[in-house]
């Protein structure tokens, strides 16, 4: 058994990541500011002797004794990173300050939850973890993709430095249950759409293309990574490596939902990466990881999912939070 702590636990990802912690009989911490996660996607663990609910923000220290540590907190989504820029940039900057300095002052092992977007809209293709991105460092997106290649620069400095044992996993475009069905992601975006029989909102000419990984094999992608004991700290890519139009998403979505909705399209977003794939060979050699949930399967148990909450119990994040 070991004492994990996991930021952002709350949240889309973290809630999961927690979940299948406590199942293996850790003794889990979840941290969370709840800026845009919802405490109902933990409420289920709150009665079990081994998980602890924290409402607490990364941006400011805290001091607790722990085996390793999950930093999963930060907004993902561009409709919630986008809605307070500089609240995304002091999380991933400052959090990965105060949460490296627990683990170096405790021991701990620690993971950074860092992303795809670190290479921008990238120039090759499919993305090795060699590849050092194309990101528009003043653009709308930046808040997020240079938060996370700063984090990725604490994390390696303070390995190299203090010695404080790292890993980092760079994630992929990811769907399943528990997604917030206003974060502005593509996959949470045309399910509710389809749901409602609204208008499908295609960006650009639908064209571009993305990765689409399910959220349990992502999350046992990361659990491998934090417990290989080979000394491999990444950066590793974990996502799935089917590449698909957005186009072929929305009219799959429709299918899946029997929806009536329509296609529509609206002007590409700034700095929107035309093309998204990651290379899985590190993840494969060191991890013996591949995903295994084909779009279709994944897509399906998500959609049951949102077809079973109530859309007015998620919120908005939370104003002027800064």
């Amino acid at each position: 058994m070991q004492r994990i702590l996991v930021t952002g636990g709350a949240g889309f990802l973290g809630s999961f990541m927690c979940e299948r912690l406590v199942a293996e009989g850790h003794d889990v911490i979840c941290l969370d500011n709840f800026f845009t996660s919802q405490k109902t996607n933990v409420a289920h663990l709150l009665g079990k002797p081994n998980f602890e609910l924290i409402r607490h923000d990364i941006t400011l220290p805290i001091f607790l004794e722990v085996d390793q540590v999950y930093n999963m907190g930060c907004p993902a989504a561009p409709g919630h990173y986008q809605y307070n820029p500089i609240k995304t940039m002091k999380t991933s900057v400052m959090g990965a300050i105060n949460m490296l300095g627990l683990a170096k002052r405790c021991g701990a092992r620690i993971l950074q939850a860092s992303t795809s977007e670190v290479y921008g809209d990238p120039e090759e293709h499919p993305q090795t973890e060699s590849y050092r991105g194309n990101v528009n460092p003043i653009g709308p997106r930046a808040c997020y993709d240079e938060g996370k290649r700063a984090a990725e620069t604490l994390f390696m400095d303070y390995h190299r430095m203090n010695k404080v044992d790292v890993r980092i996993v760079r994630i992929f475009n990811t769907y399943g249950p528990r997604m917030h069905p206003y974060d502005g992601r593509v996959v949470s975006n045309f399910i509710r759409q389809a749901l409602q029989n609204e208008d499908i909102t295609i960006f650009g000419d639908g064209q571009q293309t993305r990765s689409f990984c399910f959220r349990d094999d992502l999350v046992d992608a990361i659990i491998r990574m934090m417990n290989n004991t080979e000394g491999f700290v990444g950066p590793v890519n974990i996502g799935n490596q089917g590449e698909f139009t957005i186009r072929e998403l929305a009219e799959l979505v429709i299918e899946l939902t029997g929806s009536k909705s329509k296609l529509i399209q609206q002007p590409l977003p700034a700095d929107d990466p035309t093309r998204r794939k990651p290379d899985i060979t590190l993840a494969t050699k060191h991890l013996g990881w591949t995903p295994t949930t084909p779009l279709r399967d994944g897509l399906a148990k998500t959609i049951e999912w949102f077809q079973s909450i109530d859309l007015n119990d998620y919120r908005p994040p939370t104003p002027n939070y800064v």
